[in-house]
């Protein structure tokens, strides 16, 4: 017996042929549509100052029922799983956006066959249940202790364990099934430092994937995570005040690339930009970036933390050129939107869960890289930031603008990285951005496994990444005026 029948159908007594006549005959005289079954389980353990605060587990089950009918949406959501609740459901999300049927289901021109099942991006054990509860405790004081062993002046240590399984079903009204078993881990380390002279200040790191536990359970992969959040902290305590005014700026590999995601990915996504509020609507075909940018969103990357085998409404995930040598090639589509738009589909309708309608969203969205070495790029900078690590940011999706904190960041003097500085924003638009890229790295990273994407509401895992790159000129919003 399989994952699915038995959690969807043989624990709930559900009939796969009748349900899916249900949703045939619901969609029935409608453009699109799906039924989406859901389990997750999920867990939640945090350690602060050497004592569990929080240990939480959770299981949840249920659907979501769609119906499109041009551009209008009808949905209903229910954590009972019988064929009366679903039957119902469809009813009242004909009603909802007051289509009833009239004529047969009529498959999109770009629907997908069942092909994808053959290739598995990542395990479908459950990290949960692979490794005892007293194990992931015995890890968190482990860390506990490591972290302190570092230095005295570490004052206060946080860690935390998140692991989730969802198993997910969709159906859709010609009787075509897909699924999907997804793992997620992450390990999110925090160390705060305390000066003599009472100046505190912290550090944060944190890895993970679609992987199990056994991932940073050995020694060398937490110690790493470690090291990482207690070098932060530390570099943090020496920083200075940071500069304000425009200013080459050169960003670091990896998690930077957050910056790319906010500033610029969003502006892909199909939705915005058939509504035409993006900064990059009706500009496929035109430059938008320099020469030598080209950014990709590729959900089919092995154990990546962003990756999906199919999306959530059953389209295989892709690799989807975004911006080619500074061209706008294309957007990110779920199904209604590339429909409305006549584009294919790639793969990118995600939902938060059976309670959330699906939307255009990224998945591991990153920059390739280019031809410099790293310190080449920062020997051509004469005086500069050179941003490492970021926090929160704000974007506007319409302008473009966009305002970010780093929160770990240097001053580059005469090509030369100089004094840690505190306090950096990077504020800016970003189409204008792209085009002012002038120089891209050979050493690309993604990051370590720990984006989470909100939009609408929802938030769903994602990944980042880009190679050192150096901007000519962006605004640094700090607090002393540099010359």
């Amino acid at each position: 017996m399989s994952i699915i029948d038995n959690l969807f159908f043989q624990q709930t007594g559900l009939d796969c042929d009748r349900v899916c006549q249900i949703v045939s005959n619901n969609l029935s005289g409608n453009d699109d549509g799906e039924l989406f079954l859901e389990y997750r389980q999920s867990e939640n353990i945090v350690l602060d100052d050497g004592c569990i605060k929080n240990a939480g587990f959770d299981i949840a089950r249920g659907f979501g029922f769609r119906v499109v009918s041009g551009e209008t949406i009808g949905y209903i959501h229910d954590n009972e799983l019988s064929e009366i609740a679903i039957n119902r459901a469809g009813k009242i999300a004909q009603v909802v956006h007051g289509t009833i049927g009239g004529r047969q289901f009529v498959s999109s021109k770009n629907d997908y066959s069942n092909d994808y099942s053959s290739v598995q991006l990542y395990t479908d054990m459950n990290p949960l249940t692979k490794i005892s509860f007293a194990t992931k405790i015995r890890l968190l004081e482990e860390i506990d202790i490591y972290a302190r062993s570092r230095d005295p002046r570490v004052k206060q240590v946080s860690a935390s364990i998140n692991g989730s399984w969802q198993v997910v079903h969709i159906i859709r009204g010609d009787g075509s099934q897909f699924s999907d078993i997804r793992p997620l881990v992450r390990l999110n380390i925090s160390i705060i430092m305390v000066t003599n002279s009472g100046r505190m200040e912290i550090g944060n790191y944190g890895i993970g994937g679609r992987v199990t536990y056994d991932y940073f359970i050995q020694p060398k992969q937490w110690q790493y995570a470690v090291d990482e959040a207690f070098r932060q902290a530390l570099v943090n305590l020496d920083s200075i005040p940071a500069p304000a005014g425009d200013m080459v700026v050169v960003l670091g590999s990896g998690w930077p690339g957050v910056l790319l995601h906010e500033a610029i990915g969003h502006g892909l996504e199909g939705d915005f930009n058939r509504k035409q509020t993006s900064a990059f609507s009706n500009l496929i075909g035109q430059k938008v970036a320099s020469s030598d940018v080209t950014v990709v969103d590729d959900g089919t990357m092995i154990d990546r933390r962003g990756s999906i085998s199919v999306d959530d409404e059953g389209t295989p995930s892709s690799r989807t050129m975004l911006i080619e040598n500074g061209i706008l090639k294309g957007y990110l589509f779920d199904r209604l939107n590339a429909r409305l738009m006549n584009f294919n589909v790639t793969g990118n309708g995600r939902r938060q869960s059976y309670a959330s309608q699906p939307l255009p969203r990224m998945t591991n969205t990153f920059m390739l890289a280019g031809s410099y070495s790293s310190d080449e790029i920062l020997s051509s900078v004469k005086k500069g930031v050179y941003a490492v690590n970021f926090g929160g940011g704000q974007v506007d999706i319409t302008s473009g603008k966009f305002v970010f904190s780093a929160t770990e960041a240097y001053l580059i003097e005469n090509g030369r990285v100089g004094s840690s500085i505190k306090g950096a924003t990077l504020i800016g638009n970003g189409p204008d951005v792209l085009t002012k890229v002038t120089m891209i790295g050979n050493d690309l990273k993604l990051d370590d496994g720990v984006g989470t994407c909100c939009k609408a509401g929802q938030s769903v895992p994602v990944g980042v990444g880009q190679p050192t790159i150096k901007i000519s000129n962006l605004t640094v919003g700090g607090t002393v005026i540099s010359n």
